[in-house]
């Protein structure tokens, strides 16, 4: 957690799930409870898949997989719904995240957040945990219409924030996003999460730094 950051750093975006919240079981159970409503049980590698994904997207690919007679507007409701409640009133910062977050504001880095989930999870989730106001901006993955497998959110947020990708750090501990914000040529800072523990070894060969914030 003691990873200092390169004095050419001006801004830092950073992932939510499974980096500032401790949030992925959340939507384990979310995704639980979507398969056993159709009478279906969670494949192994179904998060895995869809991990950086956009929302529309990931709804257009469950659909295709499991063959639902359903609309994507209608599963992204449902995964609304039943998110809400619990990104409002329930999830929480990773233990050391608030003090690092007044420790990047104090030396004047930009901060974003760039997400695959929507503002009316994310904004309620920042606000109740107290941290909204640290950040300059909030970017999703549906604003541009991708997902992290492909850096359009990145830009977007580095955008935002005034700074080129040379002068940017991005803080994820997705793999898949750790690949594309790397190759886009951004300075990329693994953070440790339970549940992408089998990546972790890939992701060290990766990242320009790596940090715990559990």
């Amino acid at each position: 957690m003691d990873y200092e950051l390169p004095g050419k750093i001006k801004g830092v975006i950073f992932d939510l799930d499974g980096t500032l919240l401790d949030s992925l079981g959340v939507w384990q159970d979310i995704d639980r409870r979507f398969f056993a409503r159709r009478g279906l049980t969670v494949p192994p590698d179904y998060m895995y898949a869809v991990n950086a994904l956009e929302i529309y997207e990931t709804a257009v690919y469950t659909i295709e997989r499991f063959g639902l007679n359903e609309t994507p507007e209608a599963v992204m409701a449902e995964w609304t719904e039943m998110s809400i409640a619990a990104y409002a009133n329930e999830l929480k910062l990773k233990p050391a995240v608030k003090d690092y977050l007044h420790k990047l504001t104090a030396a004047g880095i930009r901060l974003a957040v760039a997400t695959s989930s929507t503002t009316d999870m994310v904004i309620p989730a920042l606000k109740n945990n107290g941290v909204y106001d640290m950040f300059d901006t909030v970017i999703t993955s549906s604003e541009v219409g991708k997902g992290k497998d492909n850096p359009d959110i990145f830009f977007a947020a580095a955008k935002a924030i005034g700074v080129t990708p040379d002068a940017c750090a991005v803080y994820e501990d997705s793999l898949r996003a750790i690949k594309t914000a790397k190759a886009a040529g951004f300075t990329v800072i693994g953070v440790y999460d339970k549940h992408a523990r089998a990546d972790e070894p890939q992701i060290k060969q990766i990242v320009d730094g790596y940090v715990v914030f559990d």
